[in-house]
């Protein structure tokens, strides 16, 4: 008995300490990440950082430049890194945190050595039009050697975010909605529709076809474009007609009031050099939100939005046009009602938006020479022509030149290896011809370019702008206010501010009110909206988180 007692007191201890065992403690409850609903980037093609200030007075109280500006957070001393500062190097750029040396976006179009002709930079052969029976959808991201931002949400999302690019121009569209997009728009200004590439799809949504079938541009033309306020108030502009502007809407029609009526179901390109471009392209970003609900869940979803028709406008008329000035007052008009529908439609400090641009732009020559600064134009089409002419006396062969894109001269390089030419006579040859050219400052063979006695910070930007497979053998760096061009208009591409220094605009999700001018470049945007989404930058990235902006 007594056996038995001291058996079951040994059982009843041991069962009452192994409920006396400590518990495990419970998995940790998860927490969603704190992102914003939508992200929205809003690129304005050839938008100078002296805009905000030239035209401030003028913009709207309720507009969106002062409401970014004054609610926001505004880097003020934003430049891009690299040249040629042209349109696909600057969108692709922002969205990869990279440079064209890396990214491989080296121009608007460039010389490829490997496949031996000019390459178009969002081309793509392999894929067919969705949306019209033209070849402008013929495109794609391939061209484009790293991931952007949107692709590395993707990533991080596991593919749940939506991602949709949206621009006339089509590499303004593409190039910043990366290779994993659900989808870019861009305009065939051929039919006037909204189109795509079976890259993405095989059909348009029905909210595009229904777009494209109320003919919006026709409704646009009907408006014509006169001033927003009586021109006499442009003071900030110069007078109205000026024989070194161009004429995009016919010879017989030299200044405002433009009558665009005469374009209705004729053509469909002339949209773009008018305000009325903005006006088409914030219709489909609206839809664009609406109709794939963007915003709606706890999903991040990024809309990467380009507005071509600034660009348009500047080339034709310079930034000193009253055309110029008409045109961001009423962009400012239009994004400030934007910002309005974020504010209904994803809710009040639910959306990040950031407002930058590609590129800006020089003075138009004529208007430089007639204030005594100096500036002027190159004809680079006529330099290469007349670089042909002289070698092809001299070696028989031509042509030997192949094209001068992106400041860069590209030599034929096939032809000169297979009939064994002296490669460096050649060179030496087209050196010395350039270097007569009034306004080309410096002439060199690239591999020369760090031994150039040339400011530290130029030589690393054209650096940053050179790809071997994709740019030119010979630079060409012109006097500062000399562009390549003709006698009417402007253009961009160089190293210098007019061309470099851009706004750079925070607003809603996560940023604080603020301004700084410590100086920051094109490529820390990317890794600083991966900082603020906690996401891993693009994998080509070069660029820093901008501190001010994520503190």
């Amino acid at each position: 008995m007594r056996v038995l007692f001291f058996s079951l007191c040994w059982l009843l201890a041991a069962g009452t300490t192994a409920q006396k065992a400590p518990v495990r403690p419970a998995a940790p409850v998860q927490r969603s990440i704190d992102r914003p609903k939508l992200v929205v980037g809003i690129m304005v093609d050839q938008m100078r950082w002296d805009f905000l200030y030239r035209y401030y007075d003028r913009y709207a109280p309720n507009g969106g430049i002062r409401r970014m500006l004054q609610q926001g957070f505004s880097n003020e001393n934003m430049f891009i890194p690299y040249a040629p500062t042209v349109t696909a190097c600057g969108h692709t750029c922002v969205y990869t945190g990279s440079v064209p040396a890396i990214h491989g976006i080296t121009g608007n179009a460039w010389w490829d050595y490997e496949k031996n002709r000019t390459v178009y930079c969002s081309e793509d052969k392999t894929v067919q039009t969705v949306g019209s029976n033209t070849a402008a959808g013929e495109m794609s991201p391939r061209n484009m050697l790293t991931t952007t931002i949107c692709d590395e949400l993707k990533l991080a999302t596991n593919f749940r975010s939506k991602v949709i690019g949206i621009a006339i121009k089509d590499r303004g569209g593409i190039l910043p909605a990366g290779h994993s997009a659900d989808a870019a728009y861009w305009y065939d200004n051929k039919t006037g529709n909204w189109i795509t590439s079976t890259y993405y799809m095989q059909e348009l949504p029905q909210w595009v076809k229904a777009f494209n079938a109320k003919k919006h541009v026709d409704s646009l033309y009907q408006r014509g474009w006169s001033t927003l306020f009586p021109p006499s108030t442009y003071v900030q502009s110069s007078r109205d007609e000026n024989e070194f502007e161009a004429k995009p809407f016919g010879n017989d029609q030299k200044g405002f009031p433009y009558d665009l009526k005469r374009f209705i179901g004729k053509n469909y390109n002339s949209i773009a050099q008018t305000p009325h471009g903005n006006t088409l392209t914030f219709m489909m970003a609206y839809e664009a939100i609406r109709h794939e609900q963007m915003g709606k869940d706890s999903v991040t979803d990024i809309l990467a939005v380009s507005f071509s028709s600034p660009d348009y406008v500047g080339h034709a008329f310079g930034p000193n046009s009253i055309e110029v000035e008409d045109t961001y007052l009423r962009f400012d008009r239009e994004l400030g009602a934007f910002l309005d529908f974020l504010d209904k439609t994803v809710g009040k400090g639910q959306y990040l938006t950031f407002l930058t641009a590609d590129h800006g732009v020089a003075h138009v020559p004529g208007f430089l020479k007639e204030h005594k600064i100096p500036g002027g134009a190159v004809d680079d089409n006529s330099l290469v022509a007349d670089l042909n002419r002289m070698l092809k006396d001299k070696y028989q062969q031509s042509p030997l030149v192949h094209s001068a894109y992106n400041y860069q001269l590209s030599l034929n390089e096939r032809l000169i290896d297979s009939l064994e030419l002296d490669r460096d006579a050649i060179v030496a040859a087209v050196i010395r011809h350039a270097k007569t050219i009034e306004g080309i400052d410096r002439v060199f063979e690239i591999d020369e370019l760090m031994e150039q006695p040339m400011h530290a910070d130029v030589k690393n930007r054209l650096a940053n702008g050179w790809h071997p497979k994709r740019s030119g053998g010979i630079q060409l760096v012109f006097a500062p206010g000399w562009i390549d061009g003709g006698k009417t208009g402007t253009t961009h591409g160089l190293w210098n501010p007019y061309d470099s220094h851009l706004p750079l605009l925070w607003f809603g999700w996560g940023i604080k009110p603020g301004r700084s001018t410590v100086e920051v470049y094109m490529t820390d945007i990317a890794p600083t909206l991966a900082a603020l989404l906690r996401i891993q930058m693009p994998n080509g990235t070069v660029g820093k988180v901008i501190e001010s902006v994520t503190r």
